[in-house]
């Protein structure tokens, strides 16, 4: 066995070992890139090369989004804003059947919206809709997984780190995929939507028999309105060419801070714990993405990328049938692994894979997303269901009992999709920042 193959067999056999004993996935990664390393260039060279890739892996400006839209999306969480949100929501979604059960998806796809994190949306309307929900009579393990199941939405609407991440990797445009992410953001909150309603049907006691008054809708959403402007300043100066998706996220940090004084929601003396929080996000976040570079590193040298894609391309040369092994692949990958390292590794695997059956690579990381957000909520790792399920009070087995319906609509979405580009790609070709669609 030539060198080459040793250090492929060694990362591959490496990552499933430690993965399948649990081991955190920084670790996983990075240590088999390493033993990897050593086999190439040995011990010296292997150090010098792993530590200069890891490094590199970080050193970008556009990476600099990531810890301060972090920041924003804790401010929010912590600064009173989710409540307005969540009584906005109720407002436009107060007519539908089941309505607090649909206000709980408007408010995650609302919050969402304005954080870009999934978790800090499962979190922040849970802790509010849930109980609410329990006093009308709502199944409470029930409640919880309309809140985990659409709680992913604010992945794929603007701003997302998601897509931060895989703007670095693919080198696609931040602007371009943040635009690309709403179709899909909004099918997704959709698709639960529809589940609800279908739940409805079998409680018509849950229908709503509260109607607030045009003053009080104005009042309620006139009050929610500075939250909701965030999502206008921070994308529309990207689109308008004002500032860069960096400075944007500063922008967010300010906004919000200058929000929470107006509302009187966080005290200086809380800034210090919104910072920690923050801070551990963000490390976790650099973490993978260095020690992902110093994988990618390993997976050019040993030409990985095009024998997989050699492997797929051979199996069948439709990009239908292509399509569905990435997918089924990814549905695969997202139940052991978090969203960012799989979007980190896989990346540089399958992106040429779908360029070469002409898929573009704003299309496919709005696939890649959607496709990876659905791990979010399955176990045995998904953050939004754990999450999801302690702030609901619920064991995380009944929550995913409670799934299944919204799983299937989920892939119906998916499918969605991966087969209707058009979805993904209209807005970004619209507003200029794709100029070639193939």
């Amino acid at each position: 066995m030539d060198l080459v193959t040793l250090a492929a067999t060694i990362l591959v056999a490496g990552m499933v070992v430690l993965l399948a004993l649990g081991v955190p996935i920084a670790i996983s990664v990075g240590l088999p890139a390493l033993a990897a390393t050593v086999v190439i260039l040995g011990w010296d060279g292997a150090v010098l090369a792993t530590s200069q890739r890891m490094f590199t892996g970080i050193n970008s400006f556009s990476l600099l989004a990531i810890p301060f839209f972090v920041f924003a999306g804790v401010l929010m969480n912590n600064g009173g804003i989710a409540s307005r949100l969540v009584d906005a929501a109720q407002v436009v979604s107060g007519r539908l059947p089941a309505s607090l059960a649909q206000t709980t998806v408007v408010a995650n796809t609302m919050f969402g919206a304005v954080s870009g994190a999934a978790v800090a949306s499962a979190a922040a309307v849970g802790t509010v809709m849930t109980p609410r929900m329990v006093e009308k009579g709502y199944d409470r393990p029930w409640a919880a997984a309309v809140n985990v199941a659409a709680a992913p939405a604010g992945m794929l609407i603007p701003p997302s780190n998601t897509f931060i991440v895989y703007a670095l990797v693919s080198g696609q445009s931040i602007a371009a995929l943040f635009m690309a992410g709403v179709g899909p953001g909004l099918v997704w909150a959709l698709a639960c939507m529809l589940v609800v309603a279908l739940y409805a049907r079998k409680r018509p006691d849950l229908r709503s028999t509260e109607r607030p008054t045009l003053k009080q809708a104005s009042i309620v959403l006139w009050r929610a309105v500075p939250s909701m402007l965030m999502i206008v300043v921070v994308v529309g100066g990207m689109l308008s060419g004002q500032f860069t998706a960096t400075e944007s996220s500063a922008i967010a940090v300010v906004y919000c801070l200058v929000l929470c004084a107006v509302y009187r929601t966080l005290k200086l003396r809380d800034l210090p714990k919104a910072l920690l929080d923050a801070s551990r996000t963000t490390a976790i976040v650099m973490l993978l993405v260095a020690v992902s570079s110093a994988l990618a590193w390993v997976m050019a040298f040993t030409r990985m990328p095009e024998l997989m894609a050699d492997g797929m391309l051979s199996i069948s040369d439709e990009p239908i049938v292509i399509l569905l092994i990435i997918m089924v692949l990814l549905l695969i990958v997202g139940l052991p692994m978090d969203p960012t390292p799989a979007i980190l590794i896989f990346t540089p695997i399958l992106l040429p894979i779908v360029v070469e059956i002409g898929i573009h690579p704003v299309h496919f990381g709005a696939m890649m997303v959607f496709n990876l957000a659905l791990g979010n909520i399955t176990p045995p790792v998904g953050n939004v269901l754990f999450v999801g399920a302690q702030v609901s009070r619920v064991r995380v087995e009944a929550v995913t009992q409670r799934l299944t319906w919204f799983f299937v609509a989920l892939l119906i979405g998916l499918f969605i999709v991966v087969f209707v580009p058009q979805l993904s790609m209209w807005l970004p070709t619209a507003l200029g920042l794709v100029t070639v669609v193939p």
